[in-house]
């Protein structure tokens, strides 16, 4: 466990926030800096094919120990954090939960209310933040997980095991993580990435997702003398989000349910710029989606004369198509945990992952849990516990497909 938690703390010192501002492949040097890092631990524990390639994204494999042939296991884990908050983690905080609510620091608390999870994890050792930055657990609890695996796995020769290729992945968090993943240098049969939250999921279905950017050319003119003349493009962008649904907005759905989230808008009279996200699990109803806000700029901009532009771009589709042909996969996952005593939690993820595109990719690659909670924001965690029994998971999965 020592070891895991000093790999953790390690990782989350390091600022890797990506940033979609950016062009570059990784999209913000501490990406590459981590990667440096990661680079020399697995060529110390003694992997094959070490590398870091020009996009920061990490490569390394665990060479067989048996003579037999068995299919060629991946396990991703993605290098940035999420751009919502600081991601430089420099002052976790660890101790023994004894219930109730966490005070981060005089401005915030973890409070039980909030979080009604937080009873289930009385008695466990937490990391969490300070409540100024991000913990990082998303994902380099999975990171940190998977070198404890592969350092296990090489203490433990009597474990026999096949090829296993591990993959660290930049720009995930502004969905850019598998763009130049190199699908055929990996080499493995089926992936699994390490990207879930609490203990026991296990995922193979997420949204259809596509991103929409809306222009608006209003005109300014002074408000004393704009009868008839000003457009506003501040009033008009009101008037597009006003006409979405309010029963598909993110705060009102669950499960297979879909929704358009406005991210950001920025404007004033004369201009303004719109950038959302629409999600669903159901193709059908992801183009309808689509179609309806294609359909309602139309509308509007014969309403006030071609002032509206709409850029809609498809970001990555649901996996469970490409994964349905290979259950065997999944079955794997569930079979070893449940001889760790996890209980598998199959739900779909409302959201995606690098093995989402992945498996489009030609590479089938389900995701797994961290065992973390509250992702992307500074009331995140994890019980130590967790981190500890994905490794064990890691171990339990290549054992049992030699087997």
């Amino acid at each position: 466990m020592e070891n895991i938690i000093k790999r953790f703390k390690r990782y989350i010192a390091i600022d890797t926030k990506s940033d979609e501002n950016s062009n570059s492949c990784p999209s913000t040097p501490g990406q590459l800096e981590l990667g440096a890092i990661l680079v020399e631990e697995l060529k110390e524990l003694g992997l094959a094919d070490v590398r870091q390639d020009e996009n920061g994204y990490v490569y390394a494999t665990l060479r067989s120990n048996i003579d037999t042939e068995v299919p060629t296991i991946g396990f991703i884990a993605h290098l940035d954090t999420s751009p919502s908050l600081d991601g430089k983690c420099i002052n976790p905080q660890i101790f023994i939960y004894e219930g109730g609510d966490i005070k981060l620091n005089d401005q915030y608390t973890i409070r039980t209310e909030e979080f009604p999870f937080l009873k289930e994890l009385v008695g466990k050792e937490l990391i969490t933040t300070d409540g100024t930055t991000l913990l990082g657990a998303d994902d380099k609890a999975g990171i940190a997980a998977i070198i404890d695996a592969m350092e296990y796995l090489i203490a433990h020769p009597e474990i026999k095991h096949g090829d296993i290729k591990i993959g660290f992945t930049p720009d995930e968090e502004i969905g850019r993580g598998a763009d130049l993943f190199d699908v055929e240098g990996f080499d493995a049969d089926f992936a699994y990435t390490v990207d879930g939250g609490p203990i026991g999921e296990l995922e193979y279905e997420n949204f259809n997702a596509a991103s929409v950017k809306i222009e608006i050319q209003g005109r300014s003119v002074h408000p004393g003398t704009a009868k008839n003349m000003m457009i506003n493009s501040l009033r008009i962008a009101m008037e597009i989000e006003n006409a979405l649904p309010i029963s598909q907005k993110p705060e009102y759905t669950e499960g297979y349910e879909g929704f358009y989230l406005l991210d950001t808008m920025i404007g004033s009279v004369d201009h303004t710029t719109m950038h959302y996200i629409v999600r669903d699990h159901s193709m059908a109803k992801f183009k309808e989606k689509k179609e309806y806000f294609k359909n309602l700029i139309d509308f509007l901009n014969k309403k006030y004369d071609n002032i509206i532009t709409i850029e809609v771009k498809d970001s990555y589709y649901n996996m469970k198509e490409k994964i349905e042909p290979h259950m065997e996969i999944i079955e794997l996952a569930k079979k070893s945990m449940l001889e760790l005593e996890i209980q598998p939690s199959i739900t779909p993820i409302r959201g995606g992952t690098d093995g989402a595109r992945l498996s489009y990719m030609g590479l089938p690659c389900p995701n797994i849990f961290t065992g973390g909670y509250n992702f992307h924001g500074r009331f995140e965690l994890i019980p130590t516990e967790s981190m500890k029994l994905i490794s064990q998971l890691i171990v339990k999965i290549v054992e049992n497909n030699a087997k």
